[in-house]
């Protein structure tokens, strides 16, 4: 599992532009329906879903996250 560090909070749809997994914003939503996304081992589908300090992502083939933030 790959920890990834912010300094604010961020949304599910920024973090997966942030790591490259999606090209654009507009993207996330379809990316959602087609991936199954596992947020702290419950499935979610909302671009929009806050990610807060500890929260882990499970992406399938795409990885595993751990989410922090700098105090």
């Amino acid at each position: 599992m790959k920890s990834i560090r912010f300094d604010e909070l961020i949304t599910l749809g920024k973090f997966l532009k942030h790591e490259g997994i999606i090209g654009t914003g507009g993207e996330a939503k379809w990316f959602l329906q087609e991936n199954e996304v596992l947020l702290n081992g419950e499935p979610e589908n909302r671009r929009g879903k806050k990610l807060h300090d500890g929260d882990t992502l499970d992406l399938g083939e795409h990885g595993q996250f751990r989410i922090e933030y700098t105090k």
